[in-house]
């Protein structure tokens, strides 16, 4: 009885309003495919559509396939990701696409089962790849589906809580409808994103407000519960920005765990007291050591104050495993931080 109660008063209103309002043209929209579907939904998680538009075009040209994504380097995998963030999304969808060419012969895996097993899918990204694609309906509950579901429902409780996630999880299971199962599951995404957002709803022309019990009490501002935000750290750092006289530029690979992993980026020390000494290991001639304006690079757990440090340096320079020397013309296809890219941009 709920679920029939649920769908006439959420899925059906807004299916009806997905027809006429929801977005059709998104660059994974046309032609759609399981494969657009995956990367998209990767690329999506923990950012907006307006920020991964850009990036999917860039990277589907690139990769139009899981086999050429397999076959793709690291570097080149992560010079398509440089500025989106959250890097490990892309060595996850790289070692995935491995994985697939590998076990299921480069065709993406159409069970819940197997799809969770891959690298970087959790449920309701599997869920999404599952129902947007036509093969089967799978609820899903990413950010955007669970401020619609709190309010409409009047949930309160912190979401990072298992007890909470677990209603949610019932609700979506409730209003997912056996037909229309991808529309639907776009709709409940379109309306979060547009109308039902964090900040500056538009309920006075959303299709579900006649039944949404956060709009009835006047509670949409306070739902989903916020938790008190602590301030974040501030770590400080010293990019060293190390030239030579054919102007090639010393960049070092990061590991692949930690922040940046897997990208190239300038070595750094947490003081400028051992510069000189640092640089003596690379080059016993430093001609000139010009310290850059501070930058502020924010992630989400902590702050990074960044200050360049151009050293430039008369001869060659010796270099260690892990280190690189290249052209700009040459960093432009490697996966950098976005930084990085922004202090190379504006070297002479």
């Amino acid at each position: 009885m709920l679920t029939a109660s649920f769908q006439r008063n959420l899925t059906r209103p807004l299916l009806q309003w997905w027809h006429k309002n929801g977005r059709k043209d998104l660059p994974w929209q046309e032609p759609p495919s399981i494969y657009k579907t995956w990367i998209s939904e990767i690329m999506l998680q923990q950012t907006q559509v307006i920020t991964v538009i850009p990036y999917f075009k860039k990277f589907i040209k690139a990769f139009p396939s899981v086999t050429s994504l397999a076959g793709a380097s690291e570097d080149q995998v992560m010079s398509h990701w440089s500025g989106l963030g959250f890097y490990a999304r892309a060595r996850n969808l790289h070692q995935s696409s491995k994985i697939i060419v590998d076990q299921y012969k480069g065709e993406i895996p159409k069970k819940f089962e197997e799809l969770i097993a891959l690298p970087g899918i959790g449920t309701s990204t599997a869920g999404a790849i599952l129902s947007l694609s036509c093969i089967e309906p799978r609820p899903i509950l990413d950010g955007n589906v669970k401020r619609v579901l709190t309010r409409f429902f009047n949930i309160s409780g912190d979401l990072k809580l298992s007890k909470t996630n677990n209603k949610l999880w019932s609700l979506a299971i409730a209003c997912l409808p056996e037909k229309d199962y991808s529309f639907y599951t776009q709709a409940i995404m379109d309306l979060g994103a547009t109308i039902c957002t964090s900040k500056k709803t538009q309920c006075s022309i959303c299709p579900v407000k006649k039944n949404c019990i956060a709009f009835e009490k006047n509670l949409v501002s306070l739902l989903p519960n916020k938790t008190i935000k602590k301030k974040k750290p501030k770590q400080t750092v010293f990019f060293l920005i190390l030239k030579d006289q054919d102007n090639n530029i010393l960049l070092e690979k990061r590991e692949n765990k930690g922040i940046w992993g897997g990208l190239w980026s300038f070595p750094e020390l947490g003081t400028n007291k051992h510069i000189e000494q640092w640089c003596n290991k690379i080059s016993q001639d430093i001609e000139n050591i010009e310290y850059g304006k501070i930058i502020n690079h924010g992630f989400s757990h902590f702050d990074l104050e960044i200050t360049p440090v151009v050293i430039d340096i008369k001869d060659t320079m010796s270099l260690e495993d892990h280190h690189g020397r290249f052209t700009k013309k040459q960093i432009s296809k490697l996966g950098v931080p976005k930084p990085v890219k922004s202090l190379i941009n504006q070297l002479k």
